[in-house]
């Protein structure tokens, strides 16, 4: 079992930035792919960003290529999303996720096997 914990969110003006970390318990995630999804009221969790474990690939939604980092630190257990130039839609919970199995695109959360409880990114304009 892996367990997840996000922190570094809060509530930031437009066109500043954040950085979340995501700090993993029980398991080194060093075999994992780590991604970030995001869920604003009423909509549905969307993905944001991932990281692979073999090559260090990332991947990025389109609304984020460009502003928003994602890295890890194997020895820390720890991956990051790094957020800037924030705008008002950015607003929403963000969630941690860790993918240890094969097969399956890092864009669908359907393919991770855990989950942090989320944290609270509010951008205000």
């Amino acid at each position: 079992q892996v367990q997840l914990v996000e922190s570094g969110g809060g509530l930031v003006q437009a066109g500043g930035s954040l950085r979340l970390s995501c700090a993993a318990s029980g398991r080194t995630i060093k075999r994992y792919a780590m991604g970030w999804f995001r869920q604003a009221p009423g909509k549905d969790r969307e993905f944001v960003a991932a990281i692979s474990w073999s090559d260090g690939n990332t991947y990025y939604a389109d609304s984020v290529k460009g502003r928003f980092t994602i890295s890890r630190d194997n020895a820390k257990n720890t991956a990051y999303l790094q957020m800037n130039s924030l705008k008002p839609e950015d607003t929403a919970v963000y969630y941690c996720a860790a993918k240890l199995t094969y097969g399956g695109s890092l864009y669908e959360r359907e393919v991770y096997d855990y989950w942090g409880q989320g944290t609270q990114v509010t951008v205000s304009s």
